[in-house]
């Protein structure tokens, strides 16, 4: 497959449902992202790590390389760790990152994800819940993941998802900067550190 790759399986979900399920109201807490964005109207998330808005500066929001923790994210500490612990695998820097529920019969319309901030990251989704396993399509080719399993996902091509089992699909969804492409996102910082020290 050209657009999509397994990078582990066998990871036990439990532990992050219930971290999910210990929080009252976690879907409601919120809607921005069904609210603001047609292709996902109908997707419940939990954003985890945000555009940090300081750094706008005038740029569109897909332009906007830095991110931060949101507030609400303390409450999952688990899924922290396992962001952080990915990133460090996978020689990455941790972006954006949040836990997203697809109801039964709802979809993910299909779209192409723009931008200076995704061009350079990769897109990685970790099913914590399918029950069906979760149907994704980028490009002409379709997978099901299953429960337990890390993929990355060429989220440069058109992509859409479709939960056609009967209960919520529950995915955490997250991007990741390789360090190699680092001074691409962060030229100040890489031209700092090549700076001859005072």
């Amino acid at each position: 497959m050209q657009y999509f790759k397994l990078i582990r399986s066998g990871i036990d979900p439990q532990p992050f449902l219930a971290e999910i399920a210990a929080v009252d109201g976690a879907w409601d807490l919120s809607t921005g992202r069904q609210d603001k964005i047609a292709v996902q109207r109908e997707a419940l998330a939990i954003p985890l790590r945000g555009l940090k808005k300081s750094a706008i500066n005038g740029r569109k929001r897909r332009d906007v390389h830095e991110s931060r923790w949101t507030t609400a994210s303390a409450l999952y500490p688990r899924a922290r760790r396992f962001l952080e612990e990915t990133a460090e695998a996978l020689d990455c820097l941790l972006s954006r990152a949040k836990i997203v529920s697809l109801p039964a019969g709802k979809r993910v319309y299909p779209h192409i994800d723009r931008g200076e901030y995704y061009r350079l990251r990769g897109r990685y989704h970790f099913v914590l819940r399918s029950t069906a396993g979760s149907w994704l399509k980028a490009a002409e080719e379709e997978v099901r993941m299953k429960e337990g399993e890390l993929w990355w996902f060429d989220n440069d091509q058109m992509h859409e998802a479709f939960n056609d089992g009967d209960e919520d699909r529950i995915h955490m969804i997250f991007d990741l900067l390789p360090r190699a492409k680092a001074h691409l996102a962060f030229p100040e910082v890489a031209a700092a550190a090549q700076a001859p020290a005072a």
